[in-house]
């Protein structure tokens, strides 16, 4: 067909050969929205033109009887050479049966997957401890969770109970910089080999805090496969952190008497009463440090206590307890309060317990060792293993106490009285169980 005169109007409805004038004097009616002027030397290629007079190449053609239309560019950024060889190449694949549309959407998801991949490989152990801390703490206990965050603590703050010593950086600081792929089994034996010799106990919590950690990277879409799940539970690494000892620590039937003394005779009355209680219910330490004045009822006689395993558990409040509580200041809603403490509450009793048990030449007595001293001391009683454990807030044990055996409150009540009048009988308390406890009194803050 012959090349329209540069005066003419372009015909819109037949193909010529594109040239830079023709592109020039092409513009898009009054009536319409949008115009093409088709290529007719390359096949499928058309130039639109819209009423706002933006001008570019466009590919059009069939495929399985649909049309398939591409945006090539703009004709200020785009030769008529340049398109030509586009419009091609967008031919060819249609002759090949293939959409470039979908070619166009698997290319960009293989750039989004390339970059996602990158961004994974970039992200650093700190990065991911921060994620890790904040989509697990609602499944963790408060210890549990103080745990984590000491693990990573920058150290050098001025230690509040010894004046002129700063804290050490935690265990596992040095990897937060690392990036998780970096994160390797020989990494990780280096770095257990200098902790053995100075914190084994913590490094040993400091590896099963990784070891989970490690194992959580591989349930998240965009780090798993970047962390070796088992670079913390390599052969050497175990035999370097070595194996904890079983503690042993618990008060026999003839060391309560110098127990009870040097734990009364302690001048703050709020630790003196919290670890008489500790022992007497055997209760875990931040359970019974947690306890609020709502959860204690005196009419009823029972104490509505926290539990790990469960949410909470009922355990009964027995008299020497109940006289014990009654004698508290009620400064705030916790039982064991501390007007010094930030939470208002009682936070460290070890050191006062300390100082007791090496008053009484009890040395190794740990707080978790009164617990395992409840247990022990029911034993002299012959009282059944059930009754203990369920006080204690163990997990029933066997299909019976699983499935069967259902022990309601005045039935742990008839044992755990016993076992209390026992106790203090042994540790020769003078106490007599009809006198009624003293009440509650308000003291301001």
């Amino acid at each position: 067909m012959a090349r329209p005169k540069k005066a003419d109007t372009l015909d819109t409805t037949q193909s010529i050969e594109l040239t830079a004038g023709a592109i020039e004097r092409l513009s898009c009616p009054s009536d319409k929205q949008q115009v093409f002027l088709r290529d007719s030397k390359a096949p499928g290629l058309r130039v639109r033109v819209t009423a706002a007079g933006a001008k570019s190449y466009v590919f059009e053609r069939k495929l399985h009887r649909q049309t398939i239309r591409r945006t090539i560019g703009d004709v200020r950024d785009w030769s008529i050479e340049q398109a030509r060889a586009e419009a091609r190449r967008l031919g060819v694949l249609l002759d090949n049966g293939q959409d470039p549309r979908e070619i166009e959407r698997q290319q960009q998801a293989e750039r989004e997957a390339t970059k996602a991949a990158a961004a994974a490989d970039a992200v650093t152990m700190g990065q991911a401890w921060t994620r890790y801390l904040e989509q697990r703490r609602p499944f963790w206990g408060e210890l549990n969770y103080r745990d984590h965050l000491q693990m990573v603590q920058p150290g050098g703050q001025e230690r509040a109970r010894l004046p002129g010593t700063k804290t050490m950086p935690g265990p596992l600081v040095e990897f937060l910089p690392l990036r998780l792929v970096e994160l390797t089994a020989p990494v990780i034996e280096m770095w257990a080999n200098k902790e053995a010799q100075l914190r084994p106990a913590r490094l040993r919590l400091a590896l099963r805090l990784l070891k989970a950690f490690l194992r959580w990277t591989q349930t998240e879409p965009d780090l798993g496969g970047k962390a070796d799940p088992n670079a913390a539970s390599a052969k050497k690494t175990r035999e370097i952190a070595g194996k904890a000892q079983t503690k042993n620590d618990y008060l026999q039937r003839e060391q309560l008497p110098a127990w009870f003394q040097h734990v009364c005779q302690l001048q703050n009355p709020v630790i003196s009463a919290y670890l008489q209680v500790l022992l007497l219910t055997g209760a875990r330490r931040e359970e019974l440090a947690e306890l609020k004045w709502d959860d204690v009822n005196f009419q009823w006689r029972g104490i509505d206590m926290k539990d790990k395993a469960e949410g909470r558990r009922a355990v009964p409040l027995t008299p020497y307890v109940a006289q014990l509580l009654s004698t508290l200041p009620r400064r705030n809603e916790w039982v064991f309060s501390s007007p010094t403490s930030a939470s208002g509450r009682l936070q460290e009793p070890s050191i006062a317990h300390r100082q007791a048990c090496r008053a009484a030449g009890l040395d190794k007595l740990t707080l978790h060792g009164l617990r395992r001293s409840f247990a022990s001391l029911c034993e002299w009683l012959d009282i059944p293993g059930g009754i203990s454990a369920q006080i204690q807030g163990h997990a029933p044990q066997g299909v019976r106490e699983q499935n069967y055996i259902r022990r309601p409150l005045d039935l742990l009540r008839v044992h755990h009285e016993r076992i209390e009048a026992w106790i203090l009988e042994q540790a020769r308390v003078p106490f007599d169980a009809q006198v009624q406890p003293s009440r509650l009194r308000m003291v301001a803050n």
